[in-house]
């Protein structure tokens, strides 16, 4: 008996990424103090309030079956956002409530490609990426943004990689490298974009984290309203990783056929999830930048330790919880000084590598740990850089 040939097909020939963060983990299983600076995930937890609101709708009842699409006050709630916030006219006829952002690029690529399609994603990326749109039969085709350019995706190069494709996957604030997009790319992309014919999927989960602005969501550009689809979650805006609520924005005839594939996959999201979720959005703006402002802190600390030291190059990191460390003058790849430095420091980061290959000699840092913790680890990180320099 043999398993289908889907999954092997969606994961690739390259690894998922995440190995080096499984040792580490096996490592602290062990025993060994490790310091992690390597994965995503706030270090405050999920607000007491909305818990103890996710906590009394389900008390209430709200345990059932609930519309699959996402209940109408949360949709409602989510396209008055997104209109404040972008100016574009949203209603919930164009959201679909996923469980989770992950689930919405899923569920974005299921529905906008087919088998022999070729779907585009900028590189450097998140590592699940290119196993979405391969999820779909589709080819995971990578459009190279250069760290001579500061991570910025040129049309040229997206244009030069669009034969043959549907799609187009951009992510900004950026994930792994921090970067912003400018409203400059923004437009060179939507422009690619609208002369290619391609749907453009924009994961913007990092929409309230951007320190050196401002963050245009392409969306908001004449004539991409029809052609885009927004990705969003609360997982890093309201520090609810857990709680797997996100949502898709898009023109309704995606949404239609997104509840679609929610009736024959998910099912929807609990209704004591969803209640948290339209509690915690309610809080507002300030409730948002309370949650944003210790990543706000940390970029200035990675900037003051690690921002002028010779033969290092740190990205000036522009939004999201990242920071991205060039490291090639030590002469060893991201994985290799990323294995090294978890080996004789336990300092856990994730190599460049993981992110494809723009990103080789890098580092990423995640910005998650309390500030004193944080720039301990960073001297430390620099000293041991500044002993291979030597």
């Amino acid at each position: 008996m043999e398993l289908a040939r889907r999954v092997a097909h969606m994961c690739g020939t390259g690894g998922n990424g995440w190995e080096l963060l499984i040792r580490a983990r096996g490592m602290i299983a062990a025993g060994e103090p490790v310091t992690m600076l390597s994965i995503g995930e706030p270090d405050h937890k999920t607000d007491p309030m909305i818990l103890a609101a996710m906590a009394q709708s389900a008390a209430s009842g709200h345990t059932g079956y609930t519309e699959i699409q996402g209940i109408r006050a949360l949709r409602e709630e989510i396209a008055a956002r997104v209109t404040a916030r972008t100016g574009v006219p949203t209603g919930p006829e164009h959201v679909l409530v996923t469980p989770g952002g992950q689930a919405a690029l899923f569920t974005a690529h299921q529905l906008l490609l087919d088998p022999g399609d070729a779907g585009l994603f900028i590189a450097p990326y998140y590592a699940t990426y290119p196993g979405t749109i391969r999820a779909a039969g589709a080819e995971a085709r990578e459009v190279v943004a250069l760290p001579q350019d500061g991570f910025q995706p040129k049309a040229a190069a997206i244009r030069a990689a669009a034969p043959g494709a549907k799609t187009l996957l951009i992510n900004s604030p950026n994930n792994p490298t921090g970067v912003v997009y400018t409203p400059e790319t923004i437009a060179d992309i939507a422009a690619a974009c609208e002369a290619e014919d391609l749907w453009l999927i924009s994961d913007e989960v990092y929409e309230t984290q951007v320190w050196e602005g401002p963050a245009l969501s392409p969306r908001a550009l004449p004539g991409m309203a029809e052609r885009t689809v927004v990705l969003g979650s609360l997982s890093k805006s309201h520090a609810m990783t857990g709680s797997r609520i996100g949502w898709m924005i898009a023109p309704e005839a995606v949404v239609q056929a997104g509840f679609e594939l929610a009736l024959n996959s998910t099912y929807g999201v609990p209704g004591f999830i969803q209640d948290a979720a339209l509690f915690a959005l309610r809080r507002g703006a300030s409730f948002e930048a309370a949650v944003a402002a210790p990543f706000r802190r940390r970029r200035e600390i990675v900037r003051r330790v690690l921002g002028q030291v010779p033969g290092l190059r740190l990205i000036p990191p522009s939004g999201a919880m990242y920071a991205m460390l060039d490291i090639r003058e030590t002469g060893l790849s991201g994985a290799a000084f990323a294995s090294r430095l978890l080996d004789e420091e336990k300092i856990c980061v994730m190599p460049g590598e993981s992110f494809g290959a723009p990103a080789a000699g890098h580092l990423r840092i995640a910005l998650t740990l309390e500030d004193a913790a944080l720039e301990a680890a960073l001297i430390r990180l620099r000293d041991f850089a500044a002993a291979l320099l030597r």
